[in-house]
């Protein structure tokens, strides 16, 4: 859980700095359940010291020997109680365990400042996808379970999102499967019904799939829906501009339409049979979502969210990038590809 003393977030592309200064200087890695892949491990950027060791548990050999870990093919939680056992007494050094709470302190810092409210007078300036987590964050419920999928928020729940109880969150992001949002939070509220299941999706994956509303509606599980709508595919945008690219047929504003109209997402989900309302600002999300939790209902509250804005993981990512071209944007993203590289761990 988030109130761990030594927890210091997640690492790698969708972690946080905290983590990864951690994961930098580690003696020895207890990978469970994980495949060691892209995302873990900064495209394996984040390891620094050349002595880690790896240990991979996993019920699959397959995984268990990535990247050289010394495999254990096992239950992770019988595993664990295994290890418990041979360990005894044993513990870290004192200065290894100040040095966790230290960035531990700093994550907290991080995602209480990129989370608070905007002391702006500018009402034009749109909420990030952090405030609207960080709304969440804090008013969530010890047994409140949050979900989501694909786009940008699996990077920001990763981090923004502070669990306050085990087997609370639930992050797809294997396949980015767009819709996952609202069929898998439907599911976990036939699952577990006497918890607020909240589920945050952007206006893409809504657009995706959508119908499960109307299905939570008719079977009455209720469901808190939280719909960000940045005007499109923002976070395939953000890949394809990173990569020296231009902005093509990712954002509705980028389309080259006839007849160029917005989704009135709240008067969908109403026409579903679910309680809806659309919020300007993050007060309003506030106190629409006091507003939602006493609903008997699926509650659906759609806010308009910057394209441009995300919470940054503090690792490098290999994303690919053209080999020529004439647009010097793309030179320069291969260039800073290519200084990125020389961080990763040969033979690994």
């Amino acid at each position: 859980m988030a109130s761990h003393t030594l927890n210091a977030g997640p690492v790698g592309v969708t972690g946080c700095e905290s983590a990864n200064n951690l994961a930098a200087q580690a003696d020895v890695v207890l990978a469970l359940g994980t495949r060691l892949q892209d995302f873990a491990t900064g495209s394996w950027t984040i390891f620094k010291n050349e002595k880690t060791v790896f240990i991979g548990v996993n019920t699959v050999r397959f995984d268990a020997i990535k990247h050289r870990s010394l495999p254990v093919v096992g239950d992770a939680r019988e595993t664990l109680a295994d290890l418990a056992t041979q360990l005894g007494n044993w513990r870290s050094d004192d200065a290894w365990s100040k040095l966790a709470q230290q960035e531990v302190v700093g994550y907290h810092k991080y995602i209480d400042g990129i989370a608070a409210k905007s002391t702006t007078k500018d009402k034009s300036q749109l909420a990030t996808y952090a405030q609207v987590v960080g709304v969440v964050d804090r008013a969530a419920q010890p047994n409140d379970y949050v979900l989501t999928a694909a786009g940008g928020f699996p990077g920001e729940l990763n981090n923004g999102w502070r669990a306050k109880s085990l087997d609370s969150f639930d992050c797809e992001y294997g396949f980015s499967c767009m819709g996952y949002e609202l069929s898998g939070a439907w599911g976990a509220k036939m699952a577990i019904p006497e918890s607020e299941v909240i589920s945050f999706v952007g206006d893409g994956s809504y657009m995706m799939m959508n119908s499960d509303i109307y299905s939570s509606v008719l079977y009455g599980h209720k469901l808190i829906v939280i719909v960000c709508d940045n005007g499109g595919y923002a976070v395939i945008n953000r890949l394809q501009v990173n990569q020296g690219g231009v902005p093509f047929n990712n954002q509705l504003a980028d389309c080259e339409a006839k007849n160029l109209v917005y989704v009135d997402f709240a008067q969908h989900a109403a026409s579903m049979g679910a309680i809806s309302e659309t919020v300007s600002s993050i007060d309003e999300l506030e106190t629409a979502f006091a507003r939602a939790r006493k609903s008997d209902r699926t509650h659906v509250i759609v806010i308009k969210t910057s394209p441009n804005d995300w919470t940054e993981g503090g690792s490098f990512w290999e994303v690919g990038v053209p080999t020529a071209s004439h647009r010097p944007e793309v030179i320069k993203a291969g260039e800073v590809m290519r200084e990125g590289k020389k961080q990763q761990r040969i033979g690994w």
